[in-house]
């Protein structure tokens, strides 16, 4: 059968950088760090007492106040960006058929947050089984993708995706399979991440996953810098409206650019440490350019996973050299988690978000916090250093890579008719 085409009609960001699509971006460009000390917990006995928060996000601009009670933060933030997303798109029940519009959300951890409140009330008291009646319908994993139908009334495919750091680029593969097969008309896709809690950070902590440049958060994500320590906690939500194409062009939506491929592949290797050779990463690229149908010379730039860990990093570029090959010192490469954090389930749509804008304005952001070169990494790369540069982005790729061994990419290009 043919495959029908798939656009970007709409976009929604919640980030540490601005709650919205055009602070994220500005933030991008500005080399904004959204680092700082932690305000949603008392940090002070912890290792790491800093994270990239969201900044004066009220989830009563969005939501009454007995609604909001019923809701994780990670839902609360998936409806904030849903809701910007469908605005941007121009949805409404007169132009969409909404039993044709789905939603394929996802998270990497999900209500960690209700779960903890919780066990440590019950901790608390006397043994007695005192439960909010809301602990299990705020704290599955599925429940952001069914606020955000039940929110704007649509009733195509709606289910959730986890595969840890790479779930919300998987969750967009699933939309764009479910489009271009024809299943649905428009799909919500995305994913939302709110851990920065006690639990996450600690249990991150113990992992030694974390940076713990205490006495300078702004600085401490450096991805691709010699002295990187771990990365820095991050959190919000993205969601970008993907469309059949003859859909979008009937009801005269504003199109951003095209979904071209995708691929998902395993390390098979190990519960957190990347195959040392970006065997995985290698073969995830190749399998989104050949389902693309591009070469890997059509690609101008990669938003790394780049998360700021030792052994992370260069796994990464050892899988681009092989995928690229003399290619490779051609591209414009950045990790804008040296901005936003890493937001784990969150993280494949923000920097999906962050791809489609340097398509749409031919301008690559910035990997900030470079001080000393890692001598393990090719000087001649161009890892966009500090500043944005301008230059034509046809194709632009997104990789994500989770604990597990679960790796996913997708690549967005230029809409042309």
């Amino acid at each position: 059968m043919e495959l029908k085409r798939v656009v970007v009609t709409g976009i929604g960001a919640l980030t540490p950088l601005g709650n919205n699509l055009n602070d994220y971006w500005n933030g991008l460009l500005g080399g904004v760090s959204g680092a700082d000390v932690i305000t949603q917990f008392d940090a002070a006995k912890f290792k790491t007492r800093f994270a990239c928060e969201l900044k004066n996000f009220d989830p009563l601009q969005y939501l009454d106040r007995k609604e909001a009670r019923k809701l994780d933060r990670f839902t609360q933030t998936a409806l904030a960006a849903s809701d910007e997303a469908v605005i941007d798109a121009g949805i409404s029940k007169e132009n969409v058929n909404t039993d044709r519009v789905g939603v394929v959300f996802a998270s990497g951890i999900g209500g960690i947050t209700t779960f903890q409140e919780e066990v440590m009330n019950f901790a608390k008291g006397d043994g007695t089984p005192r439960f909010n009646p809301f602990f299990i319908p705020k704290m599955i994993l599925d429940i952001a993708a069914g606020h955000i139908s039940m929110r704007h009334g649509f009733r195509g495919p709606n289910f959730a995706v986890v595969s840890a750091c790479a779930s919300s680029t998987n969750a967009i593969m699933e939309a764009f399979n479910l489009i271009r097969l024809g299943i649905a008309d428009i799909i919500l896709s995305g994913g939302s991440e709110s851990v920065i809690i006690q639990a996450g950070v600690g249990g991150f902590n113990a992992m030694k996953a974390l940076s713990e440049r205490n006495d300078d958060p702004k600085t401490a994500s450096r991805p691709y810098d010699r002295d990187r320590d771990g990365f820095v906690m991050g959190e919000g939500a993205g969601v970008l409206v993907l469309e059949e194409l003859e859909h979008a062009r009937a009801r005269g939506a504003r199109i951003y650019c095209e979904i071209a491929g995708c691929g998902a592949t395993a390390d098979a290797h190990h519960i957190t440490a990347p195959h040392p050779e970006g065997l995985g990463a290698k073969n995830v690229m190749n399998m989104a350019l050949r389902d693309a149908g591009m070469a890997a010379s059509d690609i101008d730039y990669i938003n790394t996973h780049g998360t700021s860990t030792p052994l992370g990093d260069i796994a990464e570029v050892k899988a681009i050299m092989d995928v690229f090959g003399d290619h490779a010192y051609e591209l414009n490469i950045s990790s804008t988690k040296s901005m936003t954090g890493h937001c784990l389930g969150a993280a494949g749509v923000i920097e999906a978000v962050a791809c489609i804008m340097s398509v749409v304005h031919d301008m690559v952001p910035p990997t900030i916090n470079h001080f000393t070169d890692d001598p393990e990494l090719d000087p001649r790369l161009n890892f966009t250093f500090d500043k944005p540069q301008k230059r034509t982005v046809q194709a632009a790729l997104s990789n994500t890579f989770g604990f597990g061994g679960h790796n996913a990419c997708v690549i967005v290009k230029k809409f042309v008719a």
